[in-house]
């Protein structure tokens, strides 16, 4: 045995590789989902005490094919009861796994159970959570909380998940060749949404969830390890990574949001901003081009830029112009909104606005007037900004988002 001081780490980087090696020999993925949490439970228990393995991941592997076994032979034998008790022949005997599961799954396992979590049945909240659950390694707790909801409503969320992908009749293997692109954008949209829910969470106290954000980046490098040619797999690592690198600005000592024109970049995470810089570098002059590289190649210019008036806003602008060709959608219009403002002026950020007002995917959301406050307090439309500013307030379910909107409605009203 060694030692090991950050055994939950370590669990959480075998979990996947551990039920991957369980779903290969058996297509029952709730059963080895479940015995994967038992074995890692058993291990956060024992290995505090007793030390880690030699080889963690066997021990894990042989601990899980166990519970399954067990599991198989009373649910075996209580099948054989009530056949005996009903007077019928058995037609179709479970087969219990071996006790001894052979060798541990490889990294590539990682990449297919994602697949798995990611399937098309399932719905992008499904998605994430039988993600989190089965190749992050969270409990269902730490995942409920992660959403704030109940323990027991997320308990439902993941089980209704996997009785999808079974009922689906998905399998434990890698798609043809020629589909794995499309299957693994949608992994990375699913890794995309976890982060920015870590990043900034849209509901409750704080303004991010820190294990959230770390484990999406944790997972995204996992794919990049497995895809390392693959662009848009570098431009969201080099994304999540700029963006990350952001947070120790982006509250004051009280917690109240800092925004980005305002914030100490002597503070932010320089280690993260030089790898995200030359991630993106690389990738760009090799790779297609696609929205996840420009994304980052936006969040390359802000990371640049030593204070925010030393940003090259019409570079952004026009990278905002290729954003929109690639990946249409209202937020991104909105972003380039407010790039267009700070070139030509906030009247022109304000035009662009307008069409937004009819999208119903910005309906009820609060991004949509607080970006319109942000530009007519700029243009000097006090009152009209106020107004939007209340708005935004009313709207977000963020503490800190609604805090900071408040303090600049208040702030204009001082005028």
């Amino acid at each position: 045995m060694n030692t090991q001081p950050d055994v939950e780490d370590l669990l959480r980087r075998l979990a996947p590789r551990v039920l991957g090696a369980l779903v290969r020999r058996h297509p029952d993925f709730e059963a080895a989902e479940d015995a994967v949490q038992e074995a890692l439970l058993a291990a956060a228990t024992q290995w505090p005490k007793e030390g880690v393995p030699d080889r963690p991941e066997g021990w894990l592997v042989t601990v899980a094919s166990r519970r399954m076994t067990d599991r198989f032979r009373s649910d075996l034998a209580s099948r054989r009861r009530e056949e005996r008790s009903a007077a019928l022949t058995p037609t179709d005997e479970l087969v219990a796994p071996a006790a001894d599961a052979g060798e541990p799954a490889g990294e590539d396992d990682t990449l297919t159970l994602l697949l798995l979590c990611c399937h098309d049945d399932l719905g992008p909240s499904s998605r994430v959570a039988l993600t989190l659950r089965a190749v992050g390694g969270l409990t269902t707790a730490e995942i409920a909380n992660a959403f704030l909801v109940p323990e027991t409503t997320m308990a439902r969320r993941i089980g209704r998940a996997k009785q999808r992908v079974k009922a689906g009749g998905a399998r434990f293997r890698r798609p043809p060749e020629d589909e794995l692109p499309e299957r693994l954008r949608a992994v990375l949209h699913v890794l995309y949404l976890v982060f920015n829910e870590g990043y900034t969470a849209t509901s409750g106290p704080d303004l991010y969830r820190t294990d959230l954000a770390r484990e999406a980046i944790r997972l995204t490098r996992t794919v990049r390890a497995l895809r390392p040619d693959d662009g848009e797999v570098a431009g969201l690592l080099a994304l999540m990574l700029l963006t990350d690198a952001r947070r120790p600005a982006r509250t004051d000592p009280e917690g109240n949001l800092v925004p980005l024109a305002e914030q100490n970049r002597d503070r932010w995470n320089r280690a993260y901003v030089d790898e995200g810089i030359a991630l993106i570098t690389d990738t760009l002059a090799r790779a297609p081009i696609g929205p996840y590289q420009v994304q980052a190649a936006i969040a390359a210019v802000h990371a640049e830029a030593a204070h925010a008036r030393d940003t090259d806003w019409p570079q952004i602008v026009e990278l905002y112009r290729v954003l929109e060709d690639l990946a249409p959608n209202p937020v991104v219009t909105l972003n380039h909104a407010v790039a267009v403002a700070m070139t030509h002026g906030p009247r022109a950020g304000l035009a662009l606005l307008e069409p937004l007002d009819a999208d119903q995917r910005m309906s009820g959301r609060h991004r949509l007037p607080a970006v319109r406050a942000h530009l007519l307090e700029s243009a000097g439309d006090i009152e009209a900004a106020r107004a939007s500013y209340r708005i935004a307030a009313r709207l977000t379910t963020s503490l800190p988002e609604q805090r900071y909107l408040q303090d600049r409605e208040a702030r204009l009203a001082r005028r």
